[in-house]
């Protein structure tokens, strides 16, 4: 295949790297990068398989000054909510393109770890099996993809999971130990099902790849942005001195403002979500540990 990324972050980078072992591949992205391949938007847009690889929060923009032909075929690998509008991603590219022509891509898959070849497993979603299967049979062979139509889980799981993972910094950061991590890791999946459950989402997604799977990556190890953001809260450092060090974008941090949006309006119980956007605006995560601990 003949296949366009557009985002040329760590993730993207790392796509590029995987998609380019069976595929002629071409890269672009807002600011330019000495990659092979790297072209114009202009470039990227004569081809009809793309991949989106935008931090979240820009998307809805980009889309909206780089108009996409309804004949594109996208896999979005971007994880999160829009907090502008409070709407998945999703929802954001069925603005401007025909649903049939979209995928999303989910899956526990740090980039590091891709950018080695390490054996990696992930899901493509769509309601047009063709075109997910198309996408699939596009990675390499360390890449196993799976195919399912659960679009809204895996979205929802994909940028629920990064608010977790904070909370499962904070808990590392705090020195709670092990069984305290594994039963925030447990209750958080339950949150999270119960929230996707709400806007119609399958249960058995979120015993998968794109819920139990990528929750335990994300929350369980340094590689994970959102996870590292955790552990500085718990130390007491200031968020931006956090985002700072991080120099990349941490998704969870946005999301958990959408959430405890999303929740309120909607009327969801999402404990672990509060507390950690609380936090993030300054409530004292051992006071969040006590709150959480007394809840009936």
């Amino acid at each position: 295949m003949k296949i366009g990324i557009i985002g040329a972050g760590q993730w993207g980078s790392a796509l590029y790297f995987a998609l380019s072992q069976k595929n002629e591949v071409y890269i672009t992205s807002r600011h330019k990068h000495q990659l092979p391949h790297f072209v114009s938007f202009d470039e990227i847009n004569k081809i009809e398989y793309l991949v989106l690889v935008l931090p979240a929060q820009v998307i809805r923009e980009w889309l909206a000054t780089h108009p996409l032909s309804k004949e594109h075929k996208v896999l979005l690998a971007s994880k999160g909510i829009d907090i502008k509008t409070k709407k998945f991603l999703n929802e954001i590219l069925e603005e401007y393109l025909p649903q049939h022509n979209l995928a999303f891509l989910s899956g526990p898959s740090f980039a590091a770890e891709v950018k080695k070849g390490l054996p990696t497993a992930v899901v493509v979603n769509s309601c047009n099996e063709k075109l997910a299967q198309t996408y699939a049979k596009a990675f390499p062979d360390f890449m196993k993809a799976y195919v399912d139509d659960d679009i809204v889980g895996a979205e929802i799981a994909g940028a629920y999971k990064n608010v977790i993972a904070i909370a499962s910094g904070i808990c590392d950061g705090l020195n709670l130990g092990n069984n305290a991590r594994a039963a925030l890791l447990a209750r958080g999946l339950v949150e999270m099902e119960r929230f996707a459950h709400h806007f119609g989402a399958k249960k058995d997604t979120f015993l998968g790849l794109s819920g139990a799977g990528d929750l335990f990556l994300t929350a369980s190890s340094k590689l994970s942005r959102n996870y590292r953001v955790g552990l500085g809260l718990a130390q007491g450092k200031e968020l931006q001195t956090i985002l700072d060090e991080l120099g990349e974008v941490a998704e969870g941090v946005y999301t958990s403002e959408a959430i405890f949006s999303i929740a309120k309006e909607e009327n969801i119980y999402t404990p672990i979500a509060n507390e950690v956007y609380a936090i993030l605006h300054g409530k004292d995560p051992q006071q969040s540990i006590i709150d959480l601990l007394e809840r009936t």
